[in-house]
């Protein structure tokens, strides 16, 4: 129904940046960033549902999420990059607005992920 497709991971030293891109099919009420680390379970961290943010509050004042609904994307600006956020990075994306935009539960539509690998 709707493909996603995101890119910009990398490697990068601790207190670097980098910029996650992702464009979607078509539009959708809804979309995501997630990321999962080996041997964790997939968790949300950031979110627009309309107008409406949402951070993880590990992530919170050092990434920044916007969309643009124009071109179906979703971008992730990452900066002060810490080890801890190794991980590989999905974009996600559903056509109804979910209950808990940062629960990957709620989301039909994935990209393939993206690794980002912070060295300190």
């Amino acid at each position: 129904q709707v493909q996603v497709v995101e890119s910009g991971g990398g490697s990068v030293q601790a207190g670097g940046s980098l910029r996650l891109s992702c464009t979607a099919s078509k539009a959708t009420a809804s979309m995501g960033w997630f990321r999962q680390a080996p041997g964790k379970e997939r968790e949300g961290v950031a979110a627009k549902k309309d107008r409406r943010t949402y951070y993880a509050d590990s992530v919170k004042g050092r990434f920044n999420v916007s969309r643009d609904n124009a071109k179906f994307g979703l971008y992730l600006q990452m900066s002060s990059l810490k080890p801890e956020d190794t991980a590989m990075y999905y974009c996600a994306a559903r056509a109804g607005y979910p209950v808990d935009p940062l629960s990957h539960n709620d989301y039909p539509y994935w990209g393939q992920g993206t690794l980002v690998t912070v060295s300190s």
